[in-house]
């Protein structure tokens, strides 16, 4: 057990990203340019959801809610990282510590299960197309939603709740440019083996249940392709599914590297670069690859910006 350190602490150092001091400028107009995208692309993909009724559909209806999910989770950590870029003022109060875990853990956890949703959604209108509309219909659509919200929200305020009843030595200071709950684990001077027993079993759970479903519903699709194998089939399965097996990789690749294939011996420095790709990069990535794979997502921007044209040259005369 721990030795029990008492010690009241009101905030935390984050150290932030591991650059030079004469490198922050070049970082910080990067991250912004990078958050920027990140926002505006998953905004116009709701916006050209919301506006084409060619988009009305249960797959584009979850990705509405991921794409929102996106710019919530790049939102709790790039603006105070720009922050600390700009300021060089790396504090962070214990309270908003404590609240950007939670809310990490929030939006982490409801990017896995929207992708498991969607990949349900995916194996219904691929195996069961005559039988898509009556399973796929409104209510079940909201109700997967909200549901996994509301999952997600237990389970991020039983970490959070975890977290806050600890105790923190004295070095206060934060080896990442976020507080990732992991490393406040390492840092509390109080016994955490409640927290880690939590963490291991029903954390596990929550990311290996949707990854389970998500692999269930595209073995049960490709098997059916292989049953009756042609080049058409497989292309139209592709252009249906691609968009959404790239993202599924990008999320879980670089979190399985940061959690689950990272040692003791990987670097400080690999982890955090492979939190960026998760917590920075996949968000911004997920606009440009559900709108350029996408025929549907193309057609609906041609519509928006030719109306847009049309009232821009309305206005002008």
């Amino acid at each position: 057990m721990r030795q029990e350190n008492h010690s009241s602490v009101s905030e935390f150092l984050l150290l932030g990203l591991p650059i030079r001091p004469e490198q922050r400028g070049v970082f910080f107009a990067l991250f912004l340019a990078m958050y920027l995208t990140t926002v505006l692309g998953n905004l116009l993909i709701i916006l050209l959801i919301r506006l084409d009724s060619r988009l009305h559909t249960p797959m584009y209806f979850f990705l509405s809610y991921l794409a929102l999910n996106d710019v919530c989770l790049s939102s709790v950590t790039v603006p105070k990282t720009l922050m600390n870029l700009h300021t060089n003022d790396k504090s962070i109060p214990y309270a908003g510590c404590i609240s950007q875990t939670y809310f990490l853990i929030l939006f982490g956890c409801l990017d896995n299960f929207l992708l498991a949703v969607m990949a349900y959604d995916r194996y219904v209108a691929i195996c069961q197309p005559l039988h898509y509309n009556t399973i796929m219909r409104p209510e079940l659509c909201v109700s997967l939603v909200a549901g996994s919200f509301l999952f997600c929200s237990v389970h991020s305020l039983l970490h959070a709740l975890l977290l806050a009843r600890l105790s923190f030595c004295a070095d206060s200071t934060i080896h990442h440019f976020f507080c990732d709950l992991t490393t406040l684990l390492k840092m509390s001077c109080s016994d955490i083996s409640l927290n880690e027993l939590v963490l291991f079993i029903e954390g596990g759970m929550i990311v290996m249940v949707p990854l389970s479903g998500i692999l269930g519903s595209y073995i049960r699709i490709w098997t059916m392709v292989l049953r009756e194998p042609s080049v058409k089939k497989f292309f139209k399965v592709l252009s249906t599914c691609g968009s959404h097996l790239l993202v599924v990789a990008l999320f879980y690749g670089t979190i399985a590297e940061v959690y689950f294939f990272s040692s003791s011996s990987t670097s400080n420095d690999k982890n955090i670069t492979g939190s960026v790709m998760y917590m920075v990069v996949t968000p911004l990535l997920n606009p440009f690859i559900y709108s350029l794979r996408n025929r549907d997502m193309k057609r609906a921007l041609e519509t928006f910006v030719n109306r847009a044209k049309f009232l821009m040259s309305k206005d002008s005369i």
